[in-house]
């Protein structure tokens, strides 16, 4: 069981048992803090023990509709990294920073630019390219990301494909690992999944961030 009530820009998810951990987690581009795969996560992690976070970023607060402003990006890694502060304020653990999409993307930036602010990183469909456009990589901020990171990926994600992200991967400069979804695309999963591959991003992430034995 769990308690989730509303936060200012999306909804906490506290634990019966907490272990003390938390999670920010962010959307995608074209989504919400709603999006079922977050909570999805959200409800898989805080089963767990971990507090979550699920928020929307400056720009879906800005409006309801519509994609990031690349000019609000900047405000999109404010946001996030308040978030993060506001959990690490109240939490004796780890507070640790991921998203889907865009919001993964985000995060891994804000990562870089401030490599304490988080304790590791779980990247959920890493946009690597646009589809169709392989050689518009989105990696430049990689060699200075030091924050461990765990991508957890579709095989039919049109935004990089498994050994594209991994030949991307090598330009990280911190720990790192990569978790293949089957048969998933962008959106990790359609009706019905979701569960399935939190699931394994739990399991996955326990692991590498070793917050278990």
């Amino acid at each position: 069981m769990q308690a989730v009530t509303p936060f200012e820009s999306g909804f906490l998810h506290t634990p019966d048992a907490p272990i003390g951990h938390g999670l920010v987690l962010t959307h995608g581009a074209g989504s919400n803090a709603r999006a079922p795969l977050l909570v999805a996560i959200a409800d898989a992690f805080c089963a767990a023990g971990i507090t979550v976070l699920r928020c929307d970023l400056a720009f879906r607060q800005a409006r309801p509709h519509g994609p990031p402003f690349p000019a609000m990006a900047a405000q999109d890694r404010a946001g996030l990294a308040r978030a993060v502060l506001f959990l690490r304020n109240r939490l004796p653990g780890k507070v640790f920073l991921g998203g889907h999409s865009y919001g993964g993307r985000q995060s891994s930036m804000l990562a870089a630019e401030e490599p304490d602010l988080a304790a590791g990183l779980l990247l959920l469909s890493y946009p690597l390219h646009p589809p169709r456009r392989p050689a518009d990589l989105r990696t430049a901020h990689f060699p200075k990301l030091s924050t461990p990171a765990l991508f957890v990926h579709g095989t039919r994600d049109p935004f990089g494909s498994i050994e594209e992200m991994r030949a991307a991967l090598a330009l990280i400069a911190g720990p790192h690992e990569i978790v293949a979804i089957e048969g998933a695309g962008h959106d990790l999963g359609g009706k019905g999944s979701h569960a399935r591959v939190a699931g394994t991003a739990l399991a996955a992430f326990l692991q590498f961030a070793k917050l278990v034995p």
